[in-house]
């Protein structure tokens, strides 16, 4: 072997050694330097540490935030009115701070996204069953379902209701979708305009529109063995199978009862944070009343969905009786075959014809 040969030989050994310590290298560095981030977090974490255990500032604030109460020459009043020293005499009450993530997280994203769900949910449903039409089609005769005291506060209390839910859910999800769309300035005006609406609406026009309905259709919603079956079939709105019902089916009998209770609360926790000067409120009370009242009333907005669509788009004939105060006969007979029974058999017993009218005309 040449001199020459050798040398390249030896060159390529070399080369080779140069190679295979860099792979070893990159290997080793691989495994090693990702463990150096739990040595420099450990050492920032007992750091950390340290300052926590030695900084008197951080102690300090600590020890404030714990709720622990203290002497303070600023007095408050307890719900019986005696004079005492509650939150008062804390330094810095938390309960702020808890209210404002329990508001602005667990109530403001989930029920945003209950509420998108709830809509989804009616479109699949109307995507797929459609309007439920009058099976016999319209008869052109008609009774009448609705006098012009319920058409009133029934249009009031909704319309009122409208107000309050646009207001209200302005309110609740403005920063995160109406501040983009409209600027802090445009929002602020927006939210100024809001607030006065529904601090008024609310306790002025549509809490005595749902004690009069209250008062006025109680008598139609006595729940009756009926009810099951009525639910069991789906309530007509599926299939073609019509269940009896009375006056009110069961379903609109669940719509008052669910207003009488949920919807009740949500009322009286909106007059808490309205006239707090009347129960001598406190801010932990205010706070309470704050979430009831977004709970409750993303409920209710929920189930208005529901009524809003049977009432108008759901069910064909549904509309005309809150707008003109009468229904048709054939609508009547396949919805409230019950109470149509009842109101012919009234009018048989006062030695008349069918209580019905024909193009607005006496029968």
């Amino acid at each position: 072997m040449s001199k020459a040969d050798t040398s390249k030989q030896v060159r390529r050994a070399h080369y080779k050694r140069i190679t295979l310590w860099c792979i070893a290298i990159i290997v080793l560095g691989a495994m090693v330097l990702p463990m150096g981030s739990y040595v420099y977090t450990g050492i920032q974490e007992a750091q950390a540490q340290s300052v926590k255990d030695t900084n008197p500032r951080a102690n300090y604030w600590r020890a404030v935030r714990d709720g622990q109460g203290g002497y303070s020459a600023v007095t408050g009043k307890s719900m019986d009115g005696e004079v005492v020293n509650t939150e008062t005499s804390m330094l810095i009450n938390n309960g702020g701070q808890n209210w404002r993530q329990i508001r602005n997280g667990l109530i403001a994203n989930y029920g945003g996204w209950f509420l998108f769900l709830v809509l989804i949910a009616i479109l699949l449903f109307f995507a797929k069953v459609g309007r439920v039409p009058i099976a016999h089609g319209v008869s052109g005769q008609k009774v009448q379902r609705w006098n012009a005291l319920d058409r009133f506060v029934h249009w009031i209390t909704a319309i009122s209701f409208i107000v309050l839910a646009i207001s209200g859910l302005s309110l609740l999800f403005g920063r995160a979708v109406l501040i983009p769309l409209l600027g802090y300035p445009g929002f602020a005006a927006w939210a100024g305009l809001a607030k006065g609406l529904h601090n008024f609406v609310g306790p002025w026009l549509f809490t005595p529109g749902v004690a009069l309905m209250i008062i006025l259709w109680i008598r139609h919603n006595i729940p009756n063995a009926e009810d099951l079956q009525w639910f069991a079939k789906g309530g007509g709105m599926v299939g073609h199978d019509h269940p009896h019902a009375g006056f009110a089916n069961a379903g609109e009998k669940v719509w008052f009862w669910f207003i009488c209770t949920v919807g009740v609360a949500a009322i009286i926790s909106g007059f808490f944070m309205d006239f707090p000067t009347w129960w001598s409120g406190s801010r932990e009370g205010m706070q309470i009343a704050n979430v009831v009242h977004a709970i409750t009333s993303l409920l209710w907005i929920a189930l208005w969905f529901g009524h809003a669509y049977i009432g108008t788009i759901g069910t064909e004939g549904a509309l005309e009786g809150m707008t003109s105060g009468r229904v048709d006969v054939n609508w009547a007979k396949q919805h409230h075959d019950r109470w149509y029974e009842e109101l012919q058999a009234k009018s048989r017993g006062h030695g008349g014809e069918a209580t019905t009218e024909v193009k607005g005309q006496p029968a």
